[in-house]
């Protein structure tokens, strides 16, 4: 990467998601998104993939290329050298980039320093071992980096087939050898990587489904919230030393913004107290009121636990689904 001349429009932006302490295993993924400004404003990106200790290509070769990169509508790159807001009125993630970096590199260091007999043990989900949560994270990377791709080549894809064979695979690859599993969530984070460096302009106007025939469609610029999210939730469910209270403040604001636009039985407020602003869910005003940190409030938000450290002034925490 060319060196930085100093000036303030001049920004770049690094991600490198790399095995950095197993040996055992024959592939290192090296990848590196750079944006790099230039002084007309024009930002490059280049995303490369390096694997190590083997001989053969993978499927989708990581060749370092340069892509021009224009602000799409929505504002998934920002002048900054940073992913902005990945939708208009939603204000969430204003350097979103910064974010994903670092979910990747954190989820990296610990998918990479499991020992593999800990992949048979239970995660925080019901029913799923971390070789479940591992395996989802790698069909999700490799579902969205074809929605992405298809993007760029104007030919709509849907993320999974079906939900059946979304389910069935997971299933199926959690029962892969931990090292070849590992491999594989790797080389998912370098395709993704790869996916979204090589996304312009108009690529970002297109809308997908999760599987054919699902009735709803999803705007393309959403994949890189979606992605964050995936990673940073995911994270915490595999029950190894990375919880919700590791979670960046900036992703906490984005979670319990986007969770906002899920439906609730009854309204309710949430009012964090580490973090100066309230957040309303369902239609409608008024409602229990119901505090915690932000890290606690957004973890019970996704259903997960039992409310610690949560609490409800009326004495009884509102209902919420399981995302």
């Amino acid at each position: 990467m060319r060196e930085s001349r100093g000036r303030s429009s001049e920004t770049s932006f690094r991600l490198c998601s790399r095995a950095p302490r197993m040996m055992s295993w024959s592939a290192t993924v090296v990848l590196c998104l750079v944006l790099d400004n230039e002084r007309d404003g024009v930002e490059h990106m280049f995303v490369s993939m390096a694997r190590r200790g083997q001989a053969d290509a993978p499927d989708h070769p990581m060749t370092p290329y340069r892509q021009r990169a224009h602000r799409p509508p929505g504002g998934v790159v920002a002048r900054s050298g940073t992913m902005g807001p990945v939708t208009h009125d939603a204000g969430l993630a204003p350097h979103l980039a910064d974010l994903l970096a670092e979910a990747d590199q954190a989820l990296v260091r610990t998918v990479d320093g499991l020992p593999d007999d800990a992949y048979a043990e239970p995660s925080l989900l019901p029913d799923w071992t971390r070789a479940h949560v591992v395996a989802h994270l790698t069909l999700n990377a490799e579902g969205l980096a074809g929605v992405l791709h298809g993007a760029h080549l104007g030919h709509p894809r849907t993320m999974y087939s079906s939900l059946e064979a979304r389910n069935g695979d997971i299933a199926e690859l959690a029962t892969t050898d931990p090292a070849d599993l590992r491999e594989r969530f790797l080389t998912s984070v370098g395709v993704l990587g790869e996916a979204l460096g090589a996304m312009v302009d108009d690529d970002w106007d297109g809308r997908f489904e999760r599987v054919p025939g699902a009735g709803t469609d999803i705007s393309v610029a959403q994949v890189p919230l979606m992605r964050l999210r995936e990673a940073e939730i995911h994270h915490a469910d595999l029950g190894a030393d990375y919880t919700a209270a590791d979670w960046p403040e900036a992703f906490r604001v984005i979670l319990l913004e986007s969770m906002t636009k899920r439906p609730y039985p009854a309204p309710f407020e949430a009012r964090p107290t580490d973090l100066d602003r309230t957040w309303h869910y369902g239609e409608g005003g008024g409602g229990p009121v119901v505090t915690g940190t932000s890290a606690a409030i957004g973890w019970w938000l996704t259903g997960r636990g039992s409310g610690e450290g949560v609490s409800s002034d009326t004495g009884s925490l509102p209902e919420v689904e399981s995302w």
